[in-house]
């Protein structure tokens, strides 16, 4: 009987600075804060399909040189996001509100024992560093096969400081100015503008800078890995599901609706790129399956949180043919976007920005003119446009000038033999294919 109780008192006063912490920081909430979890597995999981596409899209003396471009954001954003990124992206307004800053989240240091809204910071501020650690890697596909290994990374630090993080503040912070436009601010759930917008404005420009690769188009440039590429897509498919039901921060029903959506419009993009090959060439492509899940998925980002099914259908129909036609347009226009980041995330993230206003579910509508009478699609729209300008304008100035920045310093543009020769040899000394 006396080990009992010492047992138990043993245990009492174990649990009592857990039982402090929980009163002290707010109570913790396991269903939200395990699904959050699951979500920023999933997200990171997307860099690796990424790393897949776009290594399979390219020649196989550039295949692991492509890949480091995806992985090595992993690295380097990974340790920038716990140094300043979280503080610049989510922190009070400082220079005008054109970024934030809080000491608190400087290395993480003021965080160790938060809970918000029932999930450890903790959680949220790695779940929004793998945004940060994907948008840059995304254009890497408009610079691949010719470009410097130390100059893509000089490149994508400071696009992250420069421009990735003032736009995730303006939108997504509760002092943001585009988060605060209008009766409802923009509407941009997982990233419509902060990621795809920002990364394919980001990679026209930088394509234009660097010019066109050797041999190209005069020469065609043969994906050397299908495959490769079909499984990343597959994987990016998956872990599109934590970026946009996760970005809703709960585990309910604002979860359910966004998942549903981003599979619906995935569908419906891929359905209707393989009718748009089967009316012009007669056959349906591997290559345009995964274009049009990609066009799907774009789309629905910044809109999975307020549309409905029949919406998302919409959605996902009119973005693959919005990409068909801009990937059109680079084959007429001469422009070396290697991989397609403007023709898919830019063109299509942009169609959903700007036409979610007209696709929102009535519930929200009457939410919105009830805490607003002045509401209306129309004036949403306005909304959207505005976040749309400002994301296009801070991106194209700001990526000028990093170019400029980078080339003078570090050199960004391969010479000539090194690219001839492939990135995998002349820069990591390796070869993708060790085939007998």
């Amino acid at each position: 009987m006396k080990k009992r109780i010492a047992l138990l008192l043993l245990f009492i006063a174990l649990a009592l600075p857990q039982a402090a912490f929980a009163q002290e920081g707010g109570a913790c909430d396991s269903g939200t804060t395990a699904w959050m979890l699951t979500s920023t597995a999933l997200v990171l999981l997307m860099v690796p399909g990424l790393a897949m596409f776009y290594g399979g899209l390219v020649r196989k003396k550039n295949v692991l040189g492509t890949m480091m471009h995806s992985f090595v954001s992993i690295a380097v954003i990974g340790v920038l996001w716990v140094v300043c990124g979280y503080s610049l992206a989510f922190g009070k307004n400082i220079l005008g509100g054109f970024v934030g800053w809080n000491s608190d989240y400087f290395f993480l240091k003021g965080i160790d024992e938060t809970i918000t809204n029932g999930v450890p910071e903790y959680v949220l501020a790695m779940f929004q560093g793998k945004f940060a650690i994907i948008t840059p890697a995304l254009i890497s596909g408009a610079v691949a096969e010719r470009v410097y290994f130390r100059g893509y990374i000089l490149f994508i630090v400071l696009w992250f400081l420069g421009i990735y993080c003032p736009l995730a503040h303006w939108i997504w912070a509760s002092d943001g100015w585009l988060f605060n436009s209008g009766a409802a601010g923009v509407i941009d759930l997982a990233g419509g503008l902060v990621i795809h917008v920002s990364a394919g404005v980001s990679a026209l420009v930088a394509a234009l800078f660097l010019g066109r690769r050797h041999g190209y188009p005069e020469r065609p440039i043969q994906p050397n890995n299908m495959v490769m590429t079909m499984m990343g897509a597959g994987l990016l498919w998956v872990g599109w599901f934590g970026f946009n039901a996760g970005s809703t921060v709960s585990s309910g029903l604002d979860t359910a609706r966004a998942l549903t959506m981003t599979q619906v419009s995935a569908s419906a993009g891929a359905c209707t790129w393989m009718l748009i090959e089967a009316v012009k060439f007669n056959k349906a492509t591997s290559l345009g399956f995964v274009s049009g899940i990609l066009a799907g998925l774009v789309v629905i980002t910044p809109a999975a949180g307020v549309v409905e099914p029949w919406g998302a259908i919409v959605l996902g129909a009119l973005s693959s043919i919005a990409c068909f036609i801009a990937l059109q347009a680079k084959d007429k226009y001469g422009y070396d976007d290697s991989l397609d980041c403007f023709g898919i995330h830019g063109v299509g993230s942009g169609l959903g920005v700007l036409l979610l206003a007209f696709f929102i579910r009535e519930s929200w509508m009457a939410d919105a003119a009830a805490a607003s009478p002045g509401w209306s699609a129309i004036s949403q729209f306005g909304v959207q446009a505005l976040g749309m300008g400002a994301t296009i304008a801070l991106a194209a100035a700001g990526t000028i000038v990093i170019c400029l920045v980078v080339e003078k310093t570090v050199g960004f543009r391969l010479d000539e033999e090194m690219e001839l020769t492939g990135l995998d040899h002349s820069l990591h000394a390796e070869h993708g294919y060790n085939l007998a």
